[in-house]
C-alpha cells in the first residue's frame, strides 16, 4: 500500500510540475514569463531606448519609463517551472465602438453614442469605431503598468476627442490666406461675409472635415503605445448628430446656404463663359484685320522694291497692270486732253 501511495504521489508530481509545465504560444499571441512575480527583463533596457520615446513629450518621458521584457513569440513547446507564470496576450487588431465604457455599460446610451459639446455649445452625439491592438514592443506597460489598460486608453481617447470637438475649426488649405477686410467685396470669386458666417457653424465644419478630425485623433493618440502599451491603429468617426430641436433649423440653414452657393457658382460660370467668348471674338476680329492688311503690306513691299530698281521700272509695272485691266474691261473711259 505504501508503494501505491508513493507511485501515486510520483505520478501527481510528474503531471503537476513536469507535464503541465509545457505550453505553446499561438501565432496571434505574445507571452511574458514572470519568476516569483517579476517579469523577465532585458538588462538595462527601457522604453527610452526604443522608438517609442519619440512618441512622447519630454515631461511624459520622465513618467512613463517601463523596462523592456523578454517576449516569447509564437511557437513552442516552451517550459515553465512551478514558481514561474506565463502571461499571454493577443496582438490581433480589434474594433470597438468609441462610445463603449468598460466600467459603466449603461453610459453613453449603453455604448451607442458618445456625447460631446461643440464650440457653439451644441450637445452633439458621435458615432464611430476604434481599431486597436496590444503593442508587443511595450508589453510591460500593458500587463503590469495599468490595471485595466483598454479602459484607460478608451477614457484617454474620449477626453481627447471631446477636447478636439470643443475647439474644432475648419483647417485652412496650405498656402491660402483669408482676404483682407477691405477687399472682402472686391473679389469676384470670393463668398460674401454672410456666406462665411453660415459656413462657420461648428457642426457643419466637423461634418465636412471628418477625415481631418480622424487624422488629428490618430496623431494625438500615437503616444498611447508608449504610455499604456496599446496601439490605436485608427479612429473612425462616422456620424455627427446634433440635438433634435436644432436639426430642423440647421437643415434649413444648410439648404439656404447650398442654394446661395449654387447661385453664386452659376453666376461665376456664366461670367467666365462670357469672358471666354469675348476673348474669342477679339481674336477672330484681330485675325480678320490681319488678313485684310497682309495683302496691302505685301503690295507696298513689292512696289518699294520695284521703285528701288530704277525710275522707269515702277512706271513700266503700272503700265502693264493698266494694260491687263484694259484687256479685261468691256468699257473704258479716257479723259479728253485739251
Amino acid at each position: 500500500m505504501l508503494t501505491g501511495a508513493v507511485a501515486g504521489l510520483a505520478a501527481w508530481f510528474v503531471m503537476r510540475f513536469i507535464v503541465s509545465g509545457f505550453f505553446t504560444v499561438n501565432p496571434n499571441e505574445r507571452a511574458v514569463k514572470t519568476i516569483l512575480g517579476r517579469a523577465q527583463r532585458v538588462t538595462g533596457a527601457t522604453t527610452l531606448d526604443t522608438p517609442l520615446a519619440d512618441l512622447m513629450r519630454s515631461d511624459e518621458r520622465e513618467r512613463y519609463v517601463y523596462p523592456q521584457v523578454r517576449v516569447i513569440g509564437p511557437g513552442g513547446p516552451y517550459y515553465r517551472w512551478p514558481w514561474e507564470r506565463v502571461h499571454k496576450v493577443s496582438v490581433a487588431t480589434e474594433t470597438i465602438n468609441m462610445a463603449k465604457d468598460f466600467e459603466d455599460p449603461t453610459a453613453n446610451r449603453y455604448g451607442e453614442i458618445l456625447q460631446a459639446v461643440t464650440k457653439d455649445q451644441l450637445d452633439t452625439g458621435l458615432e464611430g469605431q476604434i481599431r486597436y491592438r496590444i503593442s508587443d514592443a511595450n508589453l510591460y506597460a500593458y500587463l503590469f503598468g495599468v490595471k485595466n489598460p483598454v479602459a484607460h486608453v478608451m477614457a484617454y481617447f474620449v477626453s481627447v476627442v471631446r477636447e478636439r470637438i470643443a475647439d474644432f475649426e475648419a483647417p485652412v488649405a496650405a498656402g491660402a490666406a483669408p482676404p483682407p477686410a477691405s477687399a472682402a467685396g472686391a473679389d469676384s470669386h470670393g463668398p460674401p461675409e454672410e456666406m462665411n458666417a453660415l459656413a462657420g457653424i461648428s457642426i457643419n465644419d466637423i461634418r465636412k472635415h471628418l477625415r481631418s478630425l480622424n487624422e488629428t485623433m490618430e496623431q494625438e493618440c500615437r503616444s498611447a503605445e508608449a504610455r499604456y502599451g496599446v496601439v490605436l491603429d485608427a479612429s473612425l468617426i462616422t456620424a455627427i448628430s446634433p440635438p433634435g430641436e436644432v436639426e430642423p433649423a440647421l437643415a434649413a440653414i444648410n439648404t439656404a446656404h447650398n442654394q446661395v452657393s449654387s447661385d453664386i457658382s452659376l453666376a461665376h460660370a456664366k461670367a467666365d463663359q462670357r469672358i471666354v467668348e469675348s476673348r474669342r471674338a477679339v481674336e477672330i476680329e484681330t485675325l480678320r484685320a490681319q488678313a485684310e492688311v497682309s495683302p496691302l503690306l505685301a503690295l507696298a513691299e513689292q512696289l518699294t522694291t520695284l521703285r528701288n530698281n530704277g525710275p522707269g521700272v515702277l512706271q513700266a509695272y503700272l503700265r502693264n497692270v493698266r494694260l491687263g485691266l484694259y484687256a479685261r474691261a468691256q468699257h473704258a473711259i479716257v479723259p479728253e486732253e485739251r
